[in-house]
């Protein structure tokens, strides 16, 4: 019988042999999810994913994760084969079994631009219901400002009878907005650690250890590791935002705005970003910290000016196909747009489906036709979804008068244009979001173009 995961020191647990012995529930089977659960299975612990998507489950009892690269994908169906990985909806029985029990669900943000943490209350709830003595807890996903201390512990400690810190440890270790979810980028990134007690956090970082090449940091406290995530998060925004200024004045100014980049990028101004969508987890994260600091009577001006720049862009997008279409003798009014990659993949950060959400109804209620294509939706995603989703790229260009390239999915970085202009109701509009295509080569096949930043049309 292997010592409780709470008693374990690091030298029980430095071999996989040794780890075969303690079980990982993994909550919530998005990306952050899967790959957790792959690192973990790597290393040799036994894994139980739950998810209360039934389809996701089925997918990953068979090995499979239709977002992950392919290779990740055969190190999932190993394990599976093997048994060391399997998957369930039962979150308490699986909890029940379980060692360590990973959270990585999320908040999410309402049409008010404020948090709803309802699902994150709901699975705590239901953890803890199967939660036993001697377990560790350790929440991944990004939380507002005091809700480890505050609502999380209240919720496992009501639900499970036990308490924290003396029956169950209970951790946080957020996974920061990487620039790339694949499992090498996840395991090299150095881990932020916080636990409300000294016992926790030492387990949390034993454990942690195990699957993080680059070890962890200990945060002097849950409060400031819960800021140290938000903060980041927020400076990111911050500095989106002031790309997609910089971005809007070339388009103005008739310059490159991607060759003032190449020109800057390993510099000493390599600080500048690329103008883009926001991606989700920083706006959902901007929002939290926002909440945070009202609650607080503080106002964070530059983050909340930075975060209605950066959703400004939807808008500014509407104006570009506008002016595409314009150049093309057409209006948006019935004219039929096909939007692009909202799907957010293993080997990059996608727009939001939610931004995608926005620009599809700013289109529509100026009288576009507004159909999406995506090759890497998991099921669930569209059934979200509420406009025609096109099966293949062919059948989503088919007659359209604009296309609009929201994500650097690699079928749209290979685009045939020759192709496209048999395809589309010519003249048509490319509208690059991404700076995937060149503007001179989208031209030269009797396209009007627009990008993001990119000045340089003709038209």
């Amino acid at each position: 019988m292997p010592p409780s995961v709470l008693q374990a020191k690091p030298e029980e647990m430095d071999a996989a042999e040794k780890r075969e012995r303690y079980t990982v529930s993994i909550v919530g089977c998005g990306q952050i999810g899967v790959l957790h659960a792959c690192l973990f299975a790597e290393a040799g612990f036994k894994v139980i994913c739950v998810d209360t998507n039934q389809t996701i489950v089925n997918h990953l009892s068979k090995g499979k994760a239709p977002l992950l690269r392919q290779e990740l994908e055969s190190k999932l169906k190993t394990h599976v084969k093997t048994g060391r990985l399997t998957a369930t909806n039962d979150l308490k029985n699986a909890v029940s079994q379980s060692d360590v029990v990973i959270i990585t669900i999320s908040a999410k943000i309402n049409e008010k631009k404020k948090a709803d943490c309802s699902n994150v209350e709901s699975a705590c709830k239901q953890v803890g219901l199967g939660l036993r003595r001697g377990s560790l807890v350790i929440v991944v996903s990004a939380v507002g400002f005091g809700f480890m201390e505050g609502t999380i512990k209240e919720i496992l400690e009501n639900s499970s009878g036990l308490k924290a810190g003396a029956d169950f440890g209970l951790a946080y270790s957020p996974i920061r907005v990487l620039k790339g979810e694949t499992l090498e980028l996840l395991a090299n990134n150095k881990r932020i650690v916080a636990a409300l007690e000294k016992n926790s956090l030492s387990s949390a970082s034993n454990i942690l250890e195990t699957i993080a090449k680059k070890g962890v940091k200990k945060a002097v406290n849950v409060k400031t590791a819960e800021l140290a995530e938000l903060f980041e998060t927020v400076q990111r925004d911050v500095n989106l935002a002031l790309a997609n200024e910089l971005a809007i004045f070339c388009e103005k100014a008739g310059v490159d705005y991607l060759e003032i980049f190449r020109l800057l990028n390993g510099s000493a101004c390599d600080m500048v970003s690329l103008p883009k969508l926001a991606e989700e987890n920083t706006r959902k994260e901007t929002h939290l910290l926002l909440e945070d600091a009202e609650n607080l009577n503080v106002k964070l001006r530059i983050p909340t000016i930075a975060r209605e720049i950066n959703e400004e862009i939807i808008k500014h997008t509407v104006n570009l196909t506008k002016s595409a279409l314009r150049d093309c003798g057409k209006t948006l009014r019935r004219a039929r747009i096909a939007l692009l990659g909202i799907a957010q993949t293993s080997n990059m950060k996608s727009p939001t489906k939610n931004a995608a959400k926005e620009l599809a109804e700013m289109l529509d209620a100026r009288g576009a036709k507004v159909s999406l294509h995506d090759p890497y939706l998991s099921e669930n995603e569209i059934a979200e979804i509420s406009y025609p989703l096109k099966k293949s790229l062919n059948e989503a260009v088919e007659c359209a008068d604009c296309i609009i390239l929201l994500t650097e999915h690699d079928q749209f970085k290979r685009l045939n244009l020759k192709k496209l202009k048999v395809m589309m109701k010519m003249p048509a509009a490319i509208v690059d979001l991404e700076g995937m295509v060149e503007p001179d080569k989208v031209e030269e096949e009797g396209f009007i173009y627009r990008g993001l930043g990119r000045g340089v049309w003709k038209k």
